[in-house]
């Protein structure tokens, strides 16, 4: 959906779920910012049973003019409504008839969706979204210092204090608004009331601790998503724990944190692992985040089982199998057992290259930004960037490149999720490295041994001994013929594409 098709509408309502955090007033406020741009008179409400108590959201509300206003018997007939931060027809936001409805979120989707929807379930905030939707539109939110200022707290607060950022487009967002940091450190510091510390201290005193593993799981009360934080690294300071969860159950939602402190465990992962099918999780090696839908959950339930005690049950059986499925494989003390190994050499495949100097001047300092995360590199006269079949990104030396590659001369063009960027990390201009890439072919030839994996594995190469590779029962597992702690992980779905077994 663009923004741009609910401009037909006149009579428009924004509208966010009844208990309204800071990226849902961010959302709705972004939103009323365009069609008031538009020439369009919207109106943000929220309904419910109670008005906003938070002294956060208050001073958010008053310092950066949020227009929301507090409606819980609206009983009008609007053109059009659109939901922000949430999905029509859920438990937690009262059904507002309309005309016609439109849905703007960024959770798991979890029943029919409205023909005008805009559901991306893997960003960090709902205002993400609409940020991005207003880039798309050809505006920018740069000239409302307010507006950008809460669009950043919704991020924010949605990602632990942005410790549990992941999408590209959220660090792209954080990067690119300016925001008035003593309004963000004000509402910063009157995030927790004295109820919410009385449960951080419920729920630090209540941990339950799994020696065998070394991790503590923490419930709480229903409270502030970034409460679950603050419990989680307090937590991780304790001796002898290398991995925590902290977690609320509501009617509505079951919100988790997730913190690592070993290189064997990442939490990102892990939080993916917890919420997979039933939610949606995400982050940092160190720290990450995810939520599940209690709708979702319903059908692992046992008989008699409430929401409660399902989702202690899950949680608990999710965190016992992730420690205890895992093989753990260090590549530069390994060599892979010779059974099952069969040769196959890599095929040629047109991919990507870009030269760095064609982006910025030599010598720059930037950062590479793509779906895996960013990597700072200086730019040197002979430094080029890969570009992968999915749009994985990867620095090259032109030696390398042309000992492995044919340049093509002709434009790369090719559709990602996203598109890779890099960045003037002392100027911040940003730039979009497809619009000087360049096709290449590869040479092919290189042989491999590779066999299907059997089980789950975390891999930590020969040149990368901090970060692990995960590998799922199906991927391969192989490494180079002449070389074989050249160990690697290659996903079920790219091996075909890649490489043809050698008979």
């Amino acid at each position: 959906m663009k923004l741009h098709e609910l401009l037909k509408y006149n009579d428009i309502v924004i509208q966010c779920h009844d208990n309204p955090d800071a990226d849902a007033l961010a959302s709705g406020y972004a939103l009323w910012w365009y069609f008031t741009k538009m020439g369009k008179s919207p109106n943000f409400i929220y309904r419910g049973r109670s008005e906003i108590q938070k002294s956060n959201l208050k001073i958010m509300m008053e310092r950066l003019d949020v227009p929301v206003s507090y409606e819980p018997d609206y009983m009008m007939l609007p053109e059009l409504l659109v939901t922000v931060d949430c999905q029509y027809g859920q438990r937690n936001v009262t059904r507002t008839e309309a005309e016609t409805v439109a849905v703007i979120d960024h959770h798991q989707v979890t029943g029919e969706l409205p023909e005008l929807s805009e559901v991306r379930s893997g960003m960090g905030s709902c205002s993400t979204i609409i940020w991005d939707m207003i880039r798309e539109e050809g505006l920018s939110v740069d000239e409302d210092r307010n507006l950008s200022t809460a669009l950043y707290y919704g991020l924010f607060t949605d990602t632990n204090r942005l410790s549990e950022v992941s999408h590209p487009l959220d660090r792209d967002m954080r990067d690119s608004l300016q925001v008035s940091r003593s309004v963000i450190t004000e509402m910063s510091n009157s995030n927790i009331s004295l109820e919410e510390l009385t449960i951080t201290g419920n729920a630090i005193t209540g941990y339950e601790y799994h020696e065998d593993n070394r991790y503590v799981i923490l419930r709480t009360e229903p409270c502030d998503p970034n409460i679950l934080g603050v419990i989680s690294d307090f937590v991780m300071e304790t001796e002898g724990i290398d991995a925590s969860l902290a977690y609320y159950v509501s009617p509505f939602e079951v919100k988790l944190s997730v913190r690592s402190c070993v290189k064997e465990v990442h939490a990102d992962e892990l939080a993916a692992f917890l919420t997979d099918g039933i939610g949606g999780g995400g982050g940092h090696i160190l720290k990450a985040g995810g939520s599940i839908r209690p709708d979702r959950m319903e059908e692992l339930a046992l008989p008699g089982e409430d929401i409660f005690a399902l989702a202690d049950r899950v949680l608990m059986e999710r965190m016992e199998t992730y420690f205890s499925l895992y093989e753990v494989m260090y590549a530069k003390d390994t060599t892979l057992s010779p059974e099952g190994l069969r040769l196959y050499e890599k095929q040629p495949q047109e991919l990507g290259c870009a030269k760095l100097t064609d982006l910025f001047p030599l010598g720059t300092s930037v950062a590479i930004r793509t779906l895996e995360g960013d990597v700072d590199v200086v730019i040197k006269e002979d430094l080029y960037l890969m570009i992968g079949i999915e749009g994985e990104v990867y620095p090259i030396r032109e030696e390398k490149l042309r000992k492995s590659y044919t340049m093509t001369g002709k434009p790369y063009s090719r559709v990602f999720d996203y598109d890779p960027s890099v960045t003037d990390t002392t100027t911040k201009e940003r730039k979009n490295v497809m619009e000087c890439a360049r096709g290449v072919i590869s040479s092919g030839g290189s042989r491999i041994l590779a066999k299907p994996l059997n089980r789950y594995v975390k891999l930590f190469t020969a040149w990368d001994e901090e970060k692990y590779y995960s590998g799922n029962p199906g991927d391969y597992i192989a490494c180079r013929e002449d070389d074989p702690h050249d160990i690697y992980i290659i996903r079920n779905r790219l091996f075909d594409k890649l490489y043809k077994e050698i008979v």
